[in-house]
């Protein structure tokens, strides 16, 4: 079952990052105008990967909790998490290095060697010329800490759910407490940063979830409501390392514990505002992958045509995250589904009788 409020978070998440590139691309759209990407400089749309990582922690928790502690439980997890994740990542990734070769100025040569693109397609993180830590495809960089995450839950799922949490969520610290102790190379630098403290809190509230304990209204309002304030008051700062992980992931947990924790257990879409949200939601990976491609894509339809001196920022990013979310709830249903479920059936493992 589904909890309608987080995913309804999922897709304010999604949104909030392509509002993040979106700011950029209405700079872009029209250069002499102004700087477009401090547009909206009163949050910090970034935090939506906060978000997301607390909510990831959360999920496997509740989506789990029949899987805790059975035999094969390690294979089914493994087999779902690569099915949902890699068939869409590899497209986007596949389709950027296309563009990338058609257009070969447009990226340093070192980013285009089989060795770089092959750690990207692994998920493993290794550092580019200019010293990020990023895929070919950049946006895979959260998709490199989510994999790690997996592997730890993957590794702790044939324990009891209780002994499984207490496992990751503790795996979770140690490794960024042996980060910040001692310089470690890469990979190894990026997977013990703070930021995985927010998988810890989303598996550790996804667990008060399944135990049981919910909230009411006013103590979830409260929780959003906080979360919210604490992260407009930031403004768009960047943050990093235990700044990120205080500043962004304490707000983002609020978020999660709002809608994750209601004492309805809202499973369905009631109202048709509801209902669009929630299929935002669904959709919400398939919107993180793509919408730099629809936003960069409908910037130069615009500047082709000669509309980019008659359309203003908020006008562009209306337009641009319009046809962003209708393109990527239609990859997710004829796309992201049907491969998801093919890849299912081929790496599941079967039950028995």
């Amino acid at each position: 079952m589904k909890l309608i409020p987080i995913q309804i978070l999922r897709a304010a998440a999604a949104l909030s990052i392509a509002v993040l590139h979106g700011q950029h691309e209405a700079g872009l759209l029209q250069p002499s105008g102004g700087d477009a990407s401090r547009l909206l400089a009163f949050f910090p749309w970034a935090a939506g990967v906060d978000v997301f990582f607390v909510i990831s922690g959360f999920v496997m928790v509740y989506a789990s909790r029949t899987l805790f502690a059975r035999n094969g439980a390690v294979g089914v997890f493994l087999a779902r998490r690569v099915a949902r994740i890699v068939p869409l990542y590899w497209l986007t990734t596949t389709a950027y290095l296309v563009l990338a070769l058609a257009a070969p100025t447009l990226l340093n040569d070192a980013l285009l060697s089989p060795g770089f693109v092959a750690l990207s397609y692994l998920f493993i993180p290794v550092a580019r010329p200019d010293g990020l830590v990023q895929p070919l495809y950049s946006l895979g960089w959260t998709l490199n800490y989510e994999m790690m995450f997996y592997l730890v839950f993957a590794a702790a799922i044939a324990l009891p759910r209780r002994a499984a949490v207490s496992a990751v969520a503790g795996a979770l610290v140690g490794l960024v407490v042996i980060g910040r102790l001692a310089p470690l190379p890469q990979p190894f630098a990026f997977w013990t940063e703070p930021i995985l403290l927010e998988f810890g809190v989303g598996v550790v509230l996804g667990l008060i979830r399944t135990e049981g304990v919910t909230l009411g209204l006013v103590p979830r309002l409260a929780l959003g409501t906080a979360g919210m304030a604490l992260l407009a008051a930031q403004g768009d700062a960047e943050t990093a390392g235990m700044a990120r992980a205080i500043g962004w992931g304490l707000p983002a947990a609020c978020l999660v514990a709002a809608c994750g924790l209601g004492a309805d257990g809202r499973t369905r879409d009631d109202t048709r505002l509801a209902r669009v949200w929630a299929a935002l939601g669904d959709a919400s990976y398939a919107l993180y992958l793509l919408h730099p491609f629809v936003l960069r894509g409908t910037r130069a339809l615009l500047q082709g045509a000669g509309a980019a001196s008659t359309t203003g920022p908020l006008a562009f990013l209306a337009l641009g995250l319009t046809i962003a979310a209708v393109a990527s709830w239609l990859v997710y249903r004829f796309v992201e589904i049907p491969l998801t479920r093919a890849l299912r059936r081929g790496l599941e493992p079967r039950r028995s009788a």
